[in-house]
């Protein structure tokens, strides 16, 4: 897999070195002339010294090929153009941008261009890690298609006491383990759910405030 970073700073450094150490093919972008010959020697890739916003530039990075461009910049417009140019003229199938800017991810995406906020990310984990709430959004999966939720089991759960074989989840949901004790298991017909059991629940978006309300009992 051949991979385009656009950008600079340690989180390329530490993105190249994991992309790197799975086997990847990785082509770094960078303006500064200093730190493209810092990470050509740090890193086993090849650095291209220039703007990544720039077509001839991202041909000499070997876009014709490439399999995915990430733009990590700190500038949110320039990151939009990277993959607008990467997508549009040199067809990289996916092409990923950093929105400095948490308002903008919304921008992007409308404009075809799949998008992150390290702001939001990071927000959401410390959210979650302080939270006491009952359920957990984790994360979504395939693009948003797919939610994976844990959900705490209190005692007025219409769940608790049932073999897993009894109870009827909404279509296109799944139990895919149980947490009980600290202790994952995965889930048979013939196992229960008990008070405090932690499930992680993988459902679809359509349906996803019915299977809650069929393992909670609470209206979503």
């Amino acid at each position: 897999m051949k991979v385009i970073i656009v950008g600079g700073g340690e989180t390329l450094f530490f993105l190249c070195r994991n992309f790197t150490a799975r086997g990847y093919q990785v082509v770094i972008i960078n303006r500064e002339k200093d730190e493209c010959i810092q990470l050509s020697r740090q890193l086993s890739a090849m650095v291209v010294c220039g703007d990544g916003s720039d077509a001839g530039i991202l041909k000499e990075a070997g876009a014709i090929g490439a399999d995915a461009i990430l733009a990590i910049t700190p500038n949110d417009q320039d990151n939009l153009v990277v993959c607008q140019l990467a997508s549009l003229k040199f067809g990289v199938p996916k092409a990923i941008a950093l929105a400095n800017d948490p308002d903008n991810t919304e921008i992007f995406e409308k404009l075809g261009v799949s998008a992150f906020s390290t702001t939001q990310i990071v927000g959401s984990l410390i959210e979650q890690r302080a939270s006491l709430e009952q359920i957990l959004n984790l994360l979504p999966v395939g693009e948003g298609r797919v939610n994976v939720t844990e959900i705490v089991l209190g005692a007025d759960s219409p769940v608790v006491g049932k073999l897993l074989k009894e109870i009827n989840l909404p279509e296109n949901a799944l139990i895919a383990v149980i947490i009980r004790d600290n202790n994952p298991m995965i889930p048979r017909g013939e196992n229960d759910l008990q008070e405090g059991d932690r499930v992680l629940l993988i459902s679809l978006p359509e349906n996803h405030g019915p299977v809650l309300k069929s393992l909670t009992g609470e209206q979503m």
